[in-house]
C-alpha cells in the first residue's frame, strides 16, 4: 500500500500542512468542512482507500485549519499553489460543506485546472445558481437525506444543472453524511473515480 506522509506545501506566502500519498492514477485533492481537517480523511479511511486503489491523493489543511497557520490570500490562489507545487494535472477536487464552496470558487475561476468534482453537502449553492451549467467535468454529488445545513433540494438542483453529474442520496445521513456512512461514501466515490479515471487504463 502507498505510504501516507505529512508534507508542507508552499502556496504563495502560505505554508499548508497536508497528507499525501503518491500513486499512478488520477490526482485527487481532499478539502474539508469547517469543523474538520485533513486528518479527518485519514481517520475515516478515505485516504487509505484511495491510496490503495492507486490514486495520488492530497488532503489539505486550509489556512487557519488543522495544522496550517492563518494566511490571508484568496482560496483560489491557495488551491492553485497546492496543485502547482505537486505538479498535478487537472486533479479531481473533493469538498464537503465549506470545502464544497471552495471547490465551486475554484472551478468557476480556474476550470482549466480541474479534472473532476465531488461535492458533499456543499454550502453556498445559491451564490452560483446560474453558473453550474458551465461545469464540463464529471461530477459526483453526495448528500445526506437528513441534511439540515444544505438541504437535499440543493443536490437535486445541482444534478439538474450540471450536465455530467451523478447524484447519491445517503439515506439517514446528516450534513457530514460521509462520516455517518463511510462504507456508502467509499463505495460511491471509488465507483465514480474508477468509471471516469480507471487506474490501469
Amino acid at each position: 500500500m502507498n505510504t501516507i506522509t505529512k508534507k508542507t506545501i508552499s502556496a504563495g506566502p502560505c505554508e499548508l500542512n497536508s497528507l499525501h500519498a503518491p500513486g499512478t492514477g488520477k490526482s485527487i485533492i481532499l478539502l474539508h468542512g469547517a469543523n474538520f481537517s485533513a486528518e479527518t480523511w485519514h481517520e475515516i479511511g478515505t485516504l487509505d482507500q484511495l491510496a490503495r486503489a492507486g490514486f495520488e491523493v492530497l488532503a489539505l489543511d486550509m489556512p487557519g485549519f488543522g495544522l496550517s497557520s492563518e494566511c490571508r490570500i484568496p482560496t483560489v490562489e491557495v488551491l492553485a499553489g497546492g496543485i502547482q507545487a505537486l505538479g498535478m494535472v487537472r486533479p479531481v477536487l473533493i469538498g464537503p460543506s465549506m470545502g464544497g464552496r471552495h471547490c465551486q470558487e475554484f472551478i468557476f475561476t480556474r476550470p482549466d485546472m480541474v479534472g473532476g468534482l465531488v461535492l458533499v453537502g456543499s454550502v453556498d449553492i445559491e451564490k452560483n445558481n446560474d453558473r453550474f451549467k458551465m461545469i464540463e467535468v464529471p461530477c459526483l454529488l453526495v448528500w445526506g437525506s437528513d441534511d439540515k445545513v444544505s438541504p437535499v433540494k440543493n443536490a437535486k438542483f445541482l444534478h439538474q444543472e450540471i450536465p455530467n453529474s451523478r447524484l447519491v442520496i445517503v439515506e439517514g445521513g446528516s450534513h457530514p453524511c460521509y462520516l455517518d456512512r463511510p462504507e456508502v461514501w467509499h463505495k460511491e466515490l471509488l465507483g465514480f473515480l474508477n468509471t471516469h479515471w480507471p487506474v490501469d487504463a
